[in-house]
């Protein structure tokens, strides 16, 4: 006979295997509600639509990148979706058109008792605005310290021109829209320098280093206080510079900029919110995002010149729409509140998110995880074949979030995996990033890294696999719908010290 004392937790063992058993249960039938309407033709439709010649590609800003944005709001508005947006389900977002203005543009820098007047060639503008100094105090950065960005403070550069040397390096390679966001810590530096009121920040390059022209246009957050920013080549004063230390600089600047030619611009992120059924967990939010731009019109002559972004990021934004109205069907909803926006201008450098990261729909403090959706229908890695039946998250060990993947995919028979040589260089290549620069854990989810067609014009929507797509889509849909539902929070990875910027953004 089994003693009192020893039945007591074999009775535990038998509820929790019961409990188990039943929570099993519950999923499958979640997991098939879900693949009811989550369906292969519905990713087709939105992507034939989304990617279609009518949208002629849907630049940044563009009428397709309009057309777009009322059908994913009419998507939106046909699932149930509340609107999260100021007007509707448009988060409206103003920004100038800037185009900067190179006449007269000149730069001089008086070191070791000479005057080094930079060759006109040698000089562009990255930030526009007008401007006159003469013999202005310069502070000297190198834009691989991070230590010396983060501790930029207004002592050391209000009024004064902040020096930043980029040493020669090897080439990072360019990824469109993302490739800005290899220059990071740049991004961080004139932020930081905006902040702390630097007079100009001139980004000084040795004449073998790659520079944009400063010609085209760019789209600036209305918003935004931004530095003044001018590039420089000239050999002569790059020798300068590079001799010279870190910190206060004896030499003095003068530089002369005109005023940009500005025109306002309105750009909108399109939001949805599923509302959660916990009383107290409903104002907490997961946030499913994707871009739904791409790169318009390009190039002249015979040929295709219409750049479709079928697979980049149609089939996102897409997934966004058909998880949005898979989860808004279900008989239940989870304790959390889901946020689905499909964003503008990542082409143009993360713009929509960038965006809400500053102007956040809900409190950031309870945005508890980013899932950002990209490239999820091509199937043909560069270089590796075909990649069928899984899918790769960025930052793969940044945060707990592919744990949580990984768990329903074992479920649903789709393989959740790393890629070594890719997870971390991508982290900060999509939308996801502004997400983790604020502090919320975040990360990117694609089928592949880098396919054939990408950023060409065969980017087109009868290439995607619509049936591999709709099986990671129900996955990523059931482990979204699961994350939203569950009491613990993703967390960075306190142990892997590329999180640190993250985790100090989120204790804030």
């Amino acid at each position: 006979m089994i003693s009192q004392q020893r039945m007591k937790p074999l009775f535990r063992a038998a509820l929790a295997a019961i409990a188990a058993g039943v929570a099993l249960a519950q999923t499958a039938a979640l997991f098939q509600q879900i693949s009811e309407r989550l369906t292969a033709n519905g990713l087709k439709a939105d992507v034939s639509f989304l990617a279609s010649d009518a949208l002629e590609g849907r630049g940044t800003p563009s009428k397709g990148l309009d057309i777009a944005g009322e059908y994913i709001a009419a998507q939106f508005r046909r699932a149930g979706l509340e609107p999260a947006g100021d007007d509707g389900y448009f988060q409206t977002a103003p920004f100038t058109n800037v185009t900067p203005n190179a006449e007269g543009l000149a730069f001089a820098l008086e070191a070791g008792g000479q005057t080094m007047a930079a060759d006109k060639a040698s000089l562009s503008v990255q930030e526009g605005a007008p401007l006159d100094l003469s013999h202005a105090a310069a502070f000297k950065m190198v834009s691989t310290d991070t230590a010396a960005v983060d501790a930029l403070t207004p002592e050391q550069v209000k009024g004064k021109v902040l020096l930043l040397e980029i040493p020669d390096a090897p080439a990072q390679p360019a990824r469109g829209g993302r490739g800005g966001r290899g220059g990071a810590v740049n991004r961080r530096l004139l932020q930081a320098a905006a902040k702390a009121q630097a007079a100009l920040v001139v980004v000084v390059r040795s004449a073998a280093q790659t520079q944009t022209t400063g010609q085209n246009p760019q789209l600036k957050d209305a918003s935004s206080v931004a530095a003044p920013v001018i590039s420089v080549t000239d050999a002569a004063i790059y020798a300068a510079v590079a001799a010279a230390k870190p910190g206060p600089m004896e030499g003095t600047v003068s530089a002369h900029m005109a005023a940009p030619a500005a025109v306002p611009v309105k750009l909108r992120n399109v939001a949805g919110l599923l509302r959660g059924s916990d009383p107290v967990l409903k104002d907490t939010y997961v946030v499913l995002t994707g871009h739904y731009d791409h790169l318009g019109i390009r190039g002249t002559g015979p040929g295709d010149h219409i750049f479709n972004g079928a697979n980049d990021d149609a089939s996102g934004t897409s997934s966004v729409i058909e998880i949005a109205n898979a989860l808004s069907s279900l008989p239940s909803r989870p304790k959390r509140s889901i946020l689905f926006i499909a964003l503008f201008g990542e082409e143009r450098g993360d713009l929509g998110s960038h965006y809400y990261a500053q102007h956040p729909i809900f409190p950031l403090a309870k945005t508890i995880a980013d899932v950002n959706l990209e490239q999820l229908g091509r199937t043909d890695e560069v270089g590796e074949g075909q990649k069928i039946g899984q899918f790769n998250l960025t930052g793969f060990d940044y945060t707990d979030m592919p744990a949580i993947f990984r768990k329903y995919g074992e479920m649903t028979g789709i393989k959740v995996v790393k890629d070594e040589a890719k997870s971390d260089s991508y982290f900060s290549r999509s939308d996801n990033a502004a997400f983790a620069d604020v502090g919320v854990p975040s990360t990117t989810l694609s089928v592949t890294y880098e396919f054939s067609d990408y950023h060409g014009a065969g980017d087109e929507w009868p290439k995607l696999d619509y049936e591999n797509m709709a099986k990671v889509d129900r996955t990523i849909a059931l482990a979204a719908y699961h994350m939203a539902d569950s009491t613990e929070e993703p967390q960075w990875n306190a142990a892997n010290p590329k999180t640190e910027a993250y985790r100090k953004a989120r204790g804030k």
